[in-house]
């Protein structure tokens, strides 16, 4: 309370002084500026980004700790903390480093942990040096802390007959069955191709035991911005749908995707929704929705918003979006990427609300039931 207090009274203070001595820049800036300085003081409340930088952000929460997995090096990295917005200064460990050779021992992207049954399970994307080659793996760990024990490759997943092109994988389960969903390309070509989403059944963790389901391919303008000035773009047109995540609420079943170049600032989310009782194996039964559900915010300052996922608050009664962005509008799919966090809420329809990307200067309540 005393520096709080005391942080209120600097703010006076330097907004009176800025006022007398006509310092340059707007009052608005001013005060934004110490009113930042002045709430860092509260320990309930944090800031994004939650690391320097960090793509695909996943997380979970399991008995009592955040786990929270990237990928870097040729290797995995899992960081476990109480509080997901203090993963600056969370445990971690190397669970992972990928082969000298082979087919997954290159190109480590966005991997994912699950807990299932009591077991971890990794899902993750990687190659032989050439993207053309990417295909899904699934490691798993029977030590019910995946701290302790040892990840093995448990499989390849074969994502249909053809052994195609594969990334951003992730399980769920709906009513008591699992379901892949995933990045994909529609049939093997020498250059890159479209990608689109695909779902698949599966027998248990580590096996795919139907054909592929397309579910979303690029359509609308906003899935399919591919160019941007002075950022690299590839020599021919690009349309992405990748980062495929179920979210479950209330009557709906919904995946969130990406869609559009993450080398653009226009990297953005969309949503495919059904009713959850109706199949996930039938194109029918899911709606897409024809605009972007979480965007580029170019009055906060966050562009290329997207892959990402969502975790409930350590009390429960909260969901949040953790996702990445960029500072720069050029900032494209280099290592400035950094992952960010913040509440949604649902509407009537038990449809997500994202709202907009909020700026890394607004200082927010970290999630209920955080420990102090």
């Amino acid at each position: 309370m005393k520096a709080i207090t005391i942080s209120k009274f600097v703010i006076v203070v330097l907004v009176i002084f800025a006022f007398g001595c006509k310092v340059a820049g707007s009052r608005k800036e001013i005060v934004t500026s110490v009113e930042v300085i002045g709430d860092s003081h509260d320990i309930n409340t944090f800031t994004n980004p939650l690391l320097p930088s960090g793509a695909d952000p996943w997380a979970i929460y399991h008995k009592g700790n955040y786990y929270y997995i990237k990928s870097g090096a040729n290797a995995i990295t899992l960081m476990r903390t109480p509080d997901i917005t203090d993963l600056k200064n969370a445990e971690k460990k190397i669970i992972w480093t990928a082969p000298n050779t082979g087919d997954h021992s290159k190109n480590i992207w966005a991997p994912e942990v699950h807990n299932i049954d009591g077991f971890w399970y990794v899902y993750v994307a990687a190659d032989d040096g050439d993207n053309r080659n990417h295909r899904m793996f699934v490691l798993e760990n029977r030590s019910a802390d995946p701290f302790e024990g040892e990840f093995i490759v448990k499989s390849k997943l074969r994502t249909d007959p053809n052994d195609n092109w594969a990334i951003d994988g992730s399980i769920f389960r709906h009513k008591d069955k699992f379901y892949f969903i995933w990045s994909g390309w529609e049939k093997p070509k020498a250059k890159i191709e479209t990608q689109n989403i695909y779902i698949a059944r599966m027998s248990d963790p580590w096996t795919i035991t139907s054909e592929r389901v397309l579910l979303s391919t690029p359509e609308f303008d906003w899935e399919r911005n591919w160019e941007y000035p002075d950022v690299w773009h590839p020599d021919a047109p690009v349309y992405v749908n990748e980062g495929p995540q179920a979210l479950a609420h209330g009557s709906k079943l919904h995946i969130i995707y990406s869609a559009s170049g993450c080398w653009t600032p226009y990297y953005a989310l969309g949503i495919l929704s059904m009713d959850a009782e109706s199949d996930p194996m039938d194109l029918s039964s899911w709606k897409k929705s024809k605009e972007p559900i979480f965007q580029q915010s170019l009055e906060n300052r966050v562009y290329g918003t997207g892959h990402n996922s969502f975790f409930k608050s350590p009390d429960g009664t909260e969901d949040w979006v953790l996702y990445h962005a960029n500072d720069n509008p050029t900032d494209g799919c280099a290592e400035k990427r950094s992952p960010r966090a913040q509440k949604i809420s649902w509407s009537d329809d038990d449809m997500p609300i994202l709202g907009i990307p909020l700026p890394t200067s607004k200082q927010l309540a970290k999630p209920s039931g955080t420990n102090k």
